[in-house]
């Protein structure tokens, strides 16, 4: 009688001698046939690099440097004025927010279509005008604090990238040290609120990234990552919804904020691959589609559409807000968007007004501005801004007879003239060795730059890398981590890194000391003025 399987099936063939697969007969054998794939050896694979234990000494260090970047952004931060009234683009703004706490959140602007970007750097303003009164200090306290929250985030941000407290806290110190963002958190203007949403919102999805894969590798030890070939759904990411909303708000300071919500977006769905992809999933992209992309859909368009418009609370609940009622005479009331709310389709009609203005502001329409540059140009900051300017008789405390006072937005060159070099280094680790964290964060920086070569005749100014300083301050301190090398390294490669790392921090404090007077507008010689242009192309 033939020998049967504890199942009742008929016997395979026998293996030969030396465990070697028997010689093949034709015949497809019985049964499902196993899939070999690489799967993680232990949930480790999926959560990367553990952050680091020193957690108490982490915080310290960040509210340390916090506290010296309010100290440094808020000294003196009442001067200068143009005789008591804002300087360079403050007068758009700052007269606006003033405005918005006359008029119940929305600015003065009758018979004009004047009011070109959207409303909520503005409304920020106008909290410190309230608290501290229509003043120096009190059209920029709101810009200073955005400042000083983008230094305690930055250090949060670097710390989480590179495991390392060390390098978080040189990213605070580079950033406190940075001329371009010094000067434009002290200024009356929304850049500074840009570059505050647009790292919180990467800070955010930091976050998220570490939460997914800490979820993914419960899934893995609980032996549940097979239950689905699309792998596990995870529930609700609070931190992407804090990223969308973020995002939303970015794009209510400044529309370029849309930037980053696309390079953002992408992001994400990047890493939802990657963490399924690490953690064995069968079918990692038809997982991210099915399970990833949706939720992603209402985490990055609906919520920053919500924040965005929520900003606009004044203008809809306001009578006499420019273009607020223009369905029936402006925008007829019948056609394919009838569907709409009326306010919703006047607000669209107001957006489209001031997309209007911004594409026919051209150097060929409007002229040439004196301090206008190309975005070519500002990787290297190699044409900064003056804001203000003041000699003679206006100005005394220099010493002599003669001083000047002014202020110029301008990178600190350690930390920008090295910037082309950084880059093509993250580039480079980034296709070779596939490293997230530089691809991240070059992401991140090309949003900034990108997009503005696409209308070249567009006037444009450096003060819109605002936004883009910390990611150049990240991509700098990951950089910095490769010269220190790892913890393990030898004794003397490890203290040359150290030498490296401590001379180029160093020079970029030194940097910063030597443009401190034209960064403030502090009074000095007018040889002191010009020993601080250092290039041709810092000239007016």
């Amino acid at each position: 009688m033939a020998t049967r399987t504890a199942d009742g099936s008929p016997p395979g063939p026998a293996t030969p001698a030396g465990g070697q697969d028997p010689p093949a007969t034709g015949v497809r054998p019985l049964g499902p046939v196993p899939v070999h794939r690489p799967r993680p050896l232990d949930p480790t694979a999926v959560l990367g690099p553990p952050p680091p234990t020193d957690r108490l000494r982490g915080w310290v260090v960040t509210v340390v440097l916090a506290l010296v970047a309010g100290a440094v952004r808020f000294t003196g931060l009442g001067r200068p004025t143009d005789a008591g009234t804002p300087i360079f683009d403050e007068k758009h703004y700052v007269p606006q927010a003033w405005q918005i706490l006359r008029n119940g959140g929305v600015e003065d602007n009758p018979g004009y279509e004047l009011v070109v970007h959207p409303p909520l750097g503005k409304q920020l303003i106008a909290l410190g005008e309230m608290l501290f009164g229509y003043d120096g200090f009190g059209w920029r306290a709101a810009s200073a604090l955005a400042g000083v929250l983008t230094v305690l985030l930055v250090v949060r941000v670097a710390r989480r990238l590179t495991r390392s407290t060390l390098l978080g806290g040189l990213a605070g110190v580079l950033l406190i040290c940075d001329g371009m963002s010094h000067v434009q958190s002290r200024m009356g203007m929304l850049d500074s609120f840009s570059a505050f949403f647009v790292l919180a919102a990467f800070a955010a999805l930091l976050c998220d990234r570490d939460d997914v894969r800490a979820r993914m590798a419960l899934v893995v030890t609980e032996g549940r990552v097979d239950d689905s070939p699309y792998g596990p759904r995870l529930g609700v990411r609070w931190w992407r919804l804090l990223a969308g909303a973020l995002l939303g708000w970015g794009c209510a300071v400044k529309w370029s904020g849309s930037y980053w919500v696309a390079a953002f977006a992408l992001l994400v769905v990047i890493w939802d691959l990657s963490a399924r992809r690490a953690a064995g999933v069968r079918r990692p992209w038809v997982g991210t589609l099915r399970r990833d992309l949706p939720p992603a859909l209402w985490a990055l368009a609906l919520v920053p559409v919500l924040a965005y418009l929520s900003a606009w609370w004044g203008w809809f609940r306001s009578e006499t807000a420019t273009d607020r009622y223009v369905v029936g005479t402006e925008v007829g009331a019948d056609g394919p968007w009838s569907w709409m709310p009326d306010a919703l389709r006047s607000l669209w009609y107001y957006s489209s007004k001031v997309l209007e203005f911004h594409s026919g502001l051209t150097t060929g329409s409007s002229g040439a501005h004196p301090w206008e540059s190309k975005p070519w140009t500002w990787p290297m900051g190699l044409r900064p801004m003056l804001y203000h300017y003041a000699s003679g008789e206006q100005v005394s405390g220099c010493g002599t007879t003669e001083c000047v006072s002014a202020v110029m937005l301008i990178g600190t060159p350690a930390l920008w003239w090295p910037a082309l070099v950084v880059l093509a280094f993250a580039l480079w680790r980034l296709l070779t060795r596939f490293d997230w964290r530089y691809g991240a964060v070059l992401l991140a920086y090309a949003a900034g730059i990108l997009p503005w070569f696409a209308n070249l005749e567009r006037q444009m100014y450096y003060f819109y890398m605002a936004p883009v300083a910390p990611f150049l301050v990240l991509a700098t301190v990951l950089v910095m981590g490769e010269i220190l090398g790892p913890a393990a390294a030898g004794k003397e490669r490890r203290q040359t890194g150290l030498l490296v790392v401590g001379l180029w921090t160093g020079a970029a404090v030194a940097n910063f000391l030597w443009l401190w007077p034209i960064l403030v507008g502090a009074p000095i010689t007018p040889e002191m003025w010009d020993a601080q242009l250092w290039l041709p192309s810092w000239r007016a």
